[in-house]
């Protein structure tokens, strides 16, 4: 199911700045990466680093004394999560997403699908890309199949897109319909923690199912629960335009 996909723009020759190859490596944020830059925890053959410095994916890259790669090759791959796996790296939790899937090579999510929820979510090698579609100022749209444990009514329907508190914040307007009388569509183009859980409950609705079924241009479609499937090149390019 791989499918070789390289980086635009990228080949062992051409210097990039070291906050990106920071983050296309998947560490952190370019802003994350300056910050170590600035505190010296960077070391770029065995030199410590500079801000605005460049690099290849030749250089020897140190972040507190562990070297970091960068994959030439781009990964992104959509995955149907089922209910149970946890959106996490992190190989001691028993229900790790990274476990789950068994990719080849090392990939990461994008974002986050509560442990109880299903549905699509990506994950990938590209670290800006990561930061590309979590980037809360991009309004990029997540689409979800709710069921509720109560009748839905014009008043929820109205309340859920007009905004809810929670967190301390209103949440943006959005797009709310309803499908049958316990079951709703919603479209966000944010992602608080838990928000469409938290944004039901304050309305006095406990959700009971909760799937993703599109992030931005990528479809979930008829893709089998707990499988995966590459993103195509059209997908990926209708991601980055927006």
């Amino acid at each position: 199911m791989t499918e070789k996909r390289f980086k635009e723009g990228k080949t062992n020759t051409e210097k990039i700045r070291l906050n990106r190859f920071l983050s296309d490596a998947g560490l952190c944020s370019r802003r994350e990466a300056d910050r170590l830059i600035e505190q010296g925890k960077v070391i770029v053959n065995h030199e410590v680093a500079v801000m605005g410095q460049k690099v290849t994916i030749d250089d020897v890259v140190e972040v507190n004394g562990k070297v970091i790669s960068r994959d030439e090759e781009q990964i992104v791959i959509a995955f149907n999560k089922p209910v149970g796996v946890e959106c996490t790296t992190d190989t001691e939790n028993p229900d790790n997403i990274v476990d789950y899937i068994g990719y080849p090579k090392r990939i990461y999510p994008i974002g986050r699908l509560d442990k109880r929820s299903q549905g699509l979510i990506l994950l990938t090698n590209d670290g800006s890309l990561v930061n590309h579609i979590l980037k809360a100022s991009n309004y990029h749209e997540k689409e979800y199949v709710v069921t509720v444990d109560k009748p839905v009514n014009d008043a929820f329907l109205n309340q859920m897109s007009s905004g809810v508190k929670i967190l301390g914040q209103t949440t943006r307007p959005c797009k709310v319909t309803q499908v049958n009388k316990h079951t709703f569509h919603i479209v966000l183009t944010q992602g608080l923690n838990r928000q469409i859980r938290r944004m039901c409950e304050v309305l006095g609705y406990r959700v009971q199912k909760l799937k993703r079924i599109r992030i931005m241009s990528v479809h979930l479609g008829n893709l089998p629960i707990g499988q995966y499937r590459n993103v195509t090149d059209r997908e990926l390019k209708e991601i980055m335009e927006k």
